[in-house]
């Protein structure tokens, strides 16, 4: 998904260490000090969770998910969640491996139904999937990736929603929905009609730089090592053993029902749409869901996860890069993907350990402190730009991390 940058002003952000203990949460103090933000009127709805390695210990729904038919946003509200879904891909990829359908130095070519135009400042070299999940590929996101990749979703009333999201990122008819691998063909092979400037000027495997079609590539050689669809392989392997049953990549799998409407702010609403990309940052859940995934997280940081093998879940959280591969390092928001990175998880400069998300109406962090053990997420279905909606984003993070009752 298009990498929305959270506006990170450090005067607002407050940085907690604590020691492991068992921790509980001053529950009805943390959902009093978040309604107060929530009267700045800065976000329309959102979901927030506090986990642990043993399951949440707080989560709450605030505002609406629906402002016109003043529909509560809860919990079990669900939507997209942006590029926080590419730890799933990250996920997906070790799963493969474990299974002997692919290994991460093996060059992509080797999966792919077409021939991949080389990077025309260094032709003879292979790009990896390690690569493809650092961000080190080279392969970059063209012009196209907002204008081509977007789709509204059939069947909804778009009376009164906004048709695009900025001057370059347009929301695309719904029965002109590119496959995932069309998209990529179009995008990267030697014949395709967008394949222009879809690489950086530097070397594979040298330099960092984030990239969202190097995401759905990964993805897209999980499908052709598996001989499973991605959202299908996800299912088996995360989602049933997770018990993540409100979660999926498309909207045939989930209850639409539930799903949350979209804002670009607080008064302009956004329509439904999908990606051809969806890999990249269409996953689809809710906070419920989604805590049951950090807990995981957490429990395979610490050897105990289930969904991969101890040994899969240390090249996940391996840092992979070092300071010669970074350009501009962020070493200033601990709450970054891209002071370094694992296996499509990120690392903030102090150790925190997650992923951000932005796109059309959606905000959304999940991190977790590998010291305490504790993790916090946060969705939301309203964009902000400016320094107050910036402010109150972060004052809601800093509540969630600095509300213990007591420690056992």
């Amino acid at each position: 998904m298009k990498k929305t940058p959270l506006l990170i002003l450090i005067s607002s952000l407050s940085i907690f260490c604590t020691s492991r203990k068992k921790i509980s949460l001053d529950s009805n103090n943390i959902t009093k000090e978040i309604n107060k933000i929530y009267a700045q009127k800065k976000f329309n709805g959102f979901a927030v969770s506090v986990v642990d390695e043993n399951g949440t210990l707080y989560q709450k729904g605030f505002g609406f998910s629906d402002v016109e038919s003043q529909k509560k946003y809860s919990e079990n509200t669900i939507q997209n969640i942006a590029s926080i879904s590419k730890t799933f891909v990250g996920i997906a990829l070790l799963k493969a491996q474990e299974l002997g359908k692919l290994n991460l130095d093996d060059p992509v070519e080797k999966y792919l139904p077409f021939t991949i135009i080389a990077n025309p400042d260094f032709p003879n070299e292979k790009i990896t999937i390690r690569q493809l999940a650092t961000h080190t590929s080279s392969i970059s996101d063209n012009e196209y990736y907002l204008s081509k990749n977007y789709f509204l979703k059939a069947d909804q009333n778009l009376h009164g929603a906004k048709l695009n999201f900025d001057d370059e990122q347009i929301f695309n008819p719904s029965d002109s929905l590119l496959s995932m691998q069309v998209f990529l063909e179009n995008t990267l092979a030697e014949n395709g009609k967008w394949n222009k400037n879809s690489f950086t000027n530097k070397k594979p495997g040298e330099i960092y730089e984030y990239s969202n079609v190097g995401t759905t590539l990964a993805a897209f050689i999980v499908e052709q090592a598996t001989g499973k669809k991605f959202n299908d392989f996800t299912k088996e392997y995360i989602l049933k053993p997770l018990n993540m049953n409100a979660s999926g990549w498309k909207f045939k799998e989930i209850n639409f029902s539930n799903y949350s409407k979209l804002y670009e702010n607080p008064e302009t609403v956004l329509p439904f749409y999908e990606c051809a990309t969806y890999p990249d940052g269409g996953f689809i859940t809710s906070v419920n869901d989604l805590s049951k995934y950090l807990t995981e997280l957490i429990k395979g940081y610490n050897g105990k996860g289930k969904i991969l093998s101890k040994e899969s879940y240390k090249e996940y959280f391996k840092p992979q890069l070092s300071a010669s591969n970074f350009i501009e390092r962020n070493n200033k928001n601990p709450y970054s993907e891209s002071y370094n990175v694992g296996i499509f998880i990120g690392f903030g400069y102090t150790g925190y350990i997650g992923h951000t998300g932005g796109d059309p109406g959606v905000m959304s962090m999940m991190f977790f402190n590998p010291k305490t053990n504790i993790g916090r997420i946060m969705i939301f279905n309203t964009n902000f730009t400016d320094k107050e909606g910036n402010d109150a984003f972060y004052n809601i993070w800093n509540i969630l991390e600095s509300n213990p009752n007591s420690t056992k």
